[in-house]
């Protein structure tokens, strides 16, 4: 996206761009989504078998915390002409005029060098690349290819947040083990049902800026469905932990719980019909899903503190 194509949609983005405070450059890193992703790689490095010196532990988390706001930066550069025209980020720093897109895109492509590099220098040039991966895959293959082609943006594009327990788990070994692809597919599997619960509240923003979400292109009926069969699809693959060993009886209990949970909240979904009743009930999908992933990976660090 050129400075020239964004100035004529937005003229007083680049005029007004330039005085960022340092609040602004770090609302560019996405800092819920961050949040998410240190914790994710914390359970990943603490399950992994072996060791890691406190020290070196806490770069490998840095190093994923700043890369994950890298690409969150280097997305809100490349998609700041379709932010600024939806309600849920037009109020962002580049469409609201407080960074200038050139400065955002500066910022994220040295904070992606600074943290692959020092995670190679510093961890292991295993987690380093898994790192460079997942801050290509994010960017280019989701933000530049995948969100503006296909209604399997999510889909497809879900593997980049699914990769912080991967990357942590390579921290402390230099190995990708079956275990930490487990923790991936968990993460993999949830994401479709989590994002499909938002588009269907937010699937007029989606069709305003032509960004084919699944309710934008296969209707809502359809991603209800899906909603349902990824629902049905990810509470099996969370209780995979128990069965691989690598998670004790508390965690599995406590899963199969909280999956009931979830299949009850998009079974609600998939019977509402559209309409007021159904935004509702994707809105406490959508709400109950980020708790739902929060329990899951605290109950497997919980475990492995108290020895269980």
């Amino acid at each position: 996206m050129s400075d020239t194509a964004y100035s004529n949609d937005r003229p007083d983005v680049l005029r007004q761009g330039g005085e960022g405070s340092a609040s602004d450059f770090f609302e560019l890193l996405k800092p819920r989504v961050m949040s998410l992703v240190i914790f994710t790689a914390l359970v990943g490095i603490a399950l992994a078998p072996g060791g890691i010196h406190p020290v070196i532990g806490f770069t490998a988390l840095l190093c994923i915390a700043v890369g994950a706001g890298a690409s969150g930066a280097l997305n809100m550069w490349y998609d700041a002409d379709i932010d600024a025209k939806m309600a849920r980020t037009a109020k962002r720093p580049i469409p609201s005029g407080r960074v200038a897109p050139q400065e955002a895109a500066v910022f994220g492509s040295v904070l992606s060098v600074f943290s692959v590099m020092t995670m190679g220098v510093l961890v292991n040039w295993v987690a380093a690349a898994l790192l460079a991966f997942t801050i290509f895959f994010y960017v280019a293959i989701y933000t530049m290819w995948l969100k503006r082609r296909t209604p399997q943006n999510i889909v497809i594009g879900g593997a980049a947040g699914a990769f912080p327990p991967m990357i942590g788990w390579a921290a402390v070994t230099g190995t990708v083990s079956l275990e930490s692809i487990v923790l991936f597919a968990i993460i993999f599997m949830w994401t479709p049902p989590h994002f499909w619960a938002l588009a269907l509240f937010r699937s007029g923003d989606y069709e305003k800026v032509g960004v084919p979400m699944m309710p934008v292109v296969a209707g809502e009926r359809e991603t209800r469905r899906q909603i349902m069969i990824y629902s049905a699809l990810l509470v099996p693959v969370t209780l995979l932990p128990g069965l691989m060993g690598f998670a004790g009886t508390l965690y599995t209990v406590a899963t199969a719980v909280l999956g009931l949970g979830f299949l009850a909240f998009a079974f609600r979904v998939w019977r509402t019909a559209p309409g007021a009743a159904q935004d509702k009930a994707a809105k406490g999908l959508f709400a109950y899903s980020i708790l739902y992933l929060f329990l899951i990976f605290s109950l497997l660090l919980a475990e492995r503190l108290l020895g269980m």
